[in-house]
């Protein structure tokens, strides 16, 4: 008989796979997210790279969907945790 994974093991290989992902975001991906944890909105972020905002709504989604995160907070914390934007970025604003 198999034995069941424990909550830890299933944790830690959900979190395994999440650093997998964060691995193949694409350049703008990280430079989106750098630009959102910075508290930028999607039109700054558009207007920041000379892309519309659609492009800009569509790289958030694409990131959020790679990480399996719901909202902007927990992408910002998945960042964190896995290294992707730094502890104390400066307000630039």
């Amino acid at each position: 008989m198999a034995k069941a994974k424990s909550k830890t093991q299933d944790l830690k290989d959900t979190a395994h796979e999440k650093k997998d992902d964060a691995f193949s975001l694409t350049t703008r991906q990280k430079e989106i997210l750098k630009l959102v944890a910075l508290g930028h909105t999607n039109r700054e972020i558009g207007e920041q790279l000379d892309i519309s905002v659609r492009t800009v709504e569509v790289h958030r989604f694409n990131l959020m969907r790679r990480l399996r995160v719901r909202n902007v907070a927990q992408l910002l914390r998945q960042g964190l945790l896995l290294r992707l934007i730094p502890k104390n970025s400066p307000p630039n604003k």
